[in-house]
């Protein structure tokens, strides 16, 4: 199902992810417009007049925003996750709240990792068991601001597990250690894996836009995952290992936490066992154009620089 071009409101389009959207839709025939601190943005957050211009008489809005989570929890960082992605959550619902002719969809990010470390069977959205720690806390408090916000529109969670695109994000990391022969499985490699490539990412937003019977948290990813140690072998078929050779030296748990200190990231990141089951999403009649991984792995490799890639450091 795909909506009719129209205006779409984007919060965090200047983030890897948010620029694919911003991209895809405006080829899509949609009329873009961003809020964000980056220069040229339609809107700012710290201007309450302007969030409600930007929204008023729109098609739909997609909240993006939120400081990146690959840095170290200290407090200063902790605090800056929570507040980036609560504050401007319920900076939206006012905004929203005050429009005269308000979206009539608001889809706003949260994430897969708000489940339970799962081995033993998948997490839906109506099955699925929270866990617990800093990160469930940050994606309950977030889910907490759309769904309390006094706006009578349609809402929208995007349980989303790890987005692949090309050339940076979540799969830089990945890449670069099959690259330099790092690309064994990490840990016992018996995580699971969920994921889903950008483009269907994008695609998936556009479905749920038009899609009017559903609300409510939204698992985004496909039906396919993998175990970690999957995802490994996958990723040194379709980039190959161009400064190491032969089949990837395995990183125990112990070598990823100590890893993790000196790039300043967390080693859950990796280690966590995300078990996301798009439910809802498939039951909607969504048709993923990359539903299994090694098809998704070759069309991001051909559209990625050979070499070592850039990583955000936290």
């Amino acid at each position: 199902m795909t909506a009719p071009a129209g205006r779409l409101v984007l919060a965090g389009a200047s983030g890897f992810i948010g620029g694919h959207v911003a991209r895809f839709a405006a080829a899509q025939g949609w009329t873009v417009r961003t809020i964000g601190r980056a220069p040229g943005a339609d809107a700012r957050w710290d201007d309450p007049a302007g969030l409600r211009a930007v929204l008023e008489a729109s098609d739909a809005v997609l909240n993006l925003a939120g400081r990146s989570v690959s840095c170290r929890y200290t407090k200063r960082t902790a605090d800056e996750i929570f507040s980036s992605r609560t504050e401007t959550t319920a900076a939206l619902g006012h905004a929203i709240a005050a429009c005269d002719a308000p979206p009539p969809v608001w889809l706003n990010s949260s994430t897969g990792t708000i489940y339970r470390d799962a081995r033993d069977r998948p997490q839906t959205e109506a099955a699925g068991q929270l866990g617990s720690g800093f990160s469930v806390a940050v994606a309950r408090a977030w889910e907490r601001e759309l769904f309390d916000a006094a706006v009578d529109v349609r809402r929208i969670a995007l349980r989303t597990s790890i987005v692949l695109g090309p050339d940076g994000g979540a799969l830089a990391p990945i890449v670069n250690l099959a690259r330099m022969g790092f690309g064994g499985r990490e840990g016992d490699g018996a995580q699971v894996f969920s994921w889903i490539h950008v483009d269907d990412f994008t695609r998936a937003v556009l479905h749920l836009i038009a899609d009017d019977r559903v609300s409510g948290a939204v698992n985004v990813a496909t039906e396919h995952p993998v175990s970690n140690a999957e995802l490994m072998a996958q990723v040194r078929r379709a980039f190959g290992t161009p400064l190491g050779r032969g089949g990837g030296v395995p990183l125990p748990a112990w070598a990823l936490r100590a890893g993790a200190r000196i790039i300043r990231t967390e080693a859950e990141l990796v280690l966590k066992s995300r078990w996301v089951e798009p439910e809802v999403l498939a039951a909607s009649g969504f048709a993923w154009r990359f539903p299994r991984l090694p098809a998704a792995l070759d069309d991001l490799a051909a559209r990625t620089r050979r070499g070592l890639l850039p990583v955000q450091l936290g």
